[in-house]
């Protein structure tokens, strides 16, 4: 009966974790009734709302709707400094444009029940565990805490990453800009020459520029919400020098080649920290993995001829 009871609870948290974030991912503004009535005017269809009720599927009639009403609930109770930093940082690690800020916050809480309620479940289904001494309850707490911060640690380590790629790539996209700039393109221009060599990071983020530059947005503008995406001080930087060129007159082309001899000195200065840091970084698989394997390897076989004679 215990066990009964501990799996309906799990299937409950599960249940409801599920509508949030289900909520949280309908909730754009759309009316479907609206859209079901313009769907059945093109179609020629005469039918009351009742029938055009009756005709969806349950879970457009039942679930979505309670969903919906979940993520409404959690939307009201969500701070808006918490919101815009979400928002920030799903920006600089690229996130999906379907992953709102809302519906993040809302997977850290739902994971946090997954988690934990799978914890209680193994530990009612153990014969020898048992949920309520310590040990059952500090690994429902481990895993509660896991499953919150595992949707942040996930897009924190998204992030480190592409910063790693784009500062990889500034200097050899530098001095391509600079090239172009030098032969007779405008800077636009040079930009679109990055985006047709290279398909990482920083020529997706270029890409955007060039498109909102398109749509009206004017380029200063456009380059530094590129900055404030990627999140990177190199790339301020380097938005800063562009956006002063234009507006003192300065020659594009000489600040560009600055710019690039700066990115490729620092590039430089990376790699020169990481070698230093490698000897620190493998004392610790030397001494305790790398060491006694050695020492097994050469002591071994002497200690058990030492032991046949009889010497120990």
């Amino acid at each position: 009966m215990q066990t009964f009871a501990l799996i309906l609870v799990i299937l409950l948290l599960v249940a409801a974790a599920s509508l949030v974030v289900i909520g949280l991912r309908q909730s754009s503004g759309r009316d479907p009734l609206a859209e079901r009535l313009a769907e059945y005017a093109e179609r020629g269809d005469v039918a009351s709302l009742e029938e055009i009720e009756l005709s969806q599927p349950f879970v457009e009639r039942v679930i979505v709707p309670l969903a919906q009403s979940f993520g409404d609930f959690a939307i009201r109770f969500t701070p808006q400094n918490a919101i815009y930093e979400t928002e920030r940082k799903l920006e600089q690690a690229d996130a999906p444009r379907w992953l709102n800020p809302t519906l993040f916050l809302a997977s850290r809480f739902a994971f946090s029940l997954i988690l934990g309620g799978t914890a209680v479940l193994l530990l009612g289904l153990a014969p020898t565990a048992s949920l309520l001494s310590p040990m059952g309850l500090g690994l429902t707490g481990l895993l509660v805490v896991a499953g919150f911060l595992l949707p942040t640690s996930t897009v924190s380590s998204r992030i480190r990453a592409r910063q790693k790629e784009v500062l990889n790539s500034m200097p050899d996209a530098l001095d391509l800009l600079t090239i172009c700039v030098e032969a007779g393109l405008g800077f636009d221009a040079a930009m679109a020459k990055v985006i047709e060599k290279w398909d990482n990071a920083l020529s997706v983020a270029f890409s955007r520029v060039l498109q909102e530059v398109q749509l009206g947005k004017l380029r200063r503008e456009a380059l530094r919400d590129m900055s404030d995406r990627l999140g990177v001080p190199e790339i301020e930087s380097f938005v800063a020098a562009v956006i002063q060129s234009e507006q003192l007159g300065v020659s594009m082309a000489r600040v560009l080649r600055v710019q690039s001899d700066s990115m490729r000195v620092k590039r430089r200065q990376r790699a020169e920290e990481n070698a230093q840091k490698a000897p620190v970084k493998m004392l610790l698989p030397m001494a305790f993995l790398i060491f006694p394997t050695i020492v097994i390897v050469l002591l071994g076989p002497a200690i058990l001829s030492i032991m046949r004679t009889g010497i120990f």
